[in-house]
């Protein structure tokens, strides 16, 4: 999840996994893969910079919940 922030000051939560496009035209909008349009203060590398930032999180924190190397499945 992203926080990003509306023209009206408030801010937003956004899935990052539901993110299809993000654009500059010439204000920044978020398109979710269900067609959504969020239109945000933040700059296009802005909101790149937090999902990276966002992936990098889970997959740390996947690897260090699932270090062992043998498969517990049973």
């Amino acid at each position: 999840m992203i926080t990003v922030t509306r023209f009206n000051k408030t801010q937003l939560v956004i899935n990052a996994e539901w993110i299809e496009t993000v654009e500059a035209t010439p204000d920044t909008v978020i398109t979710l893969t269900n067609g959504k349009k969020f239109v945000v203060a933040e700059s296009v590398d802005d909101v790149i910079r937090r999902v990276v930032e966002y992936k990098q999180k889970t997959f740390f924190l996947n690897r260090v919940i699932n270090e062992s190397t043998q498969n517990d499945d049973k």
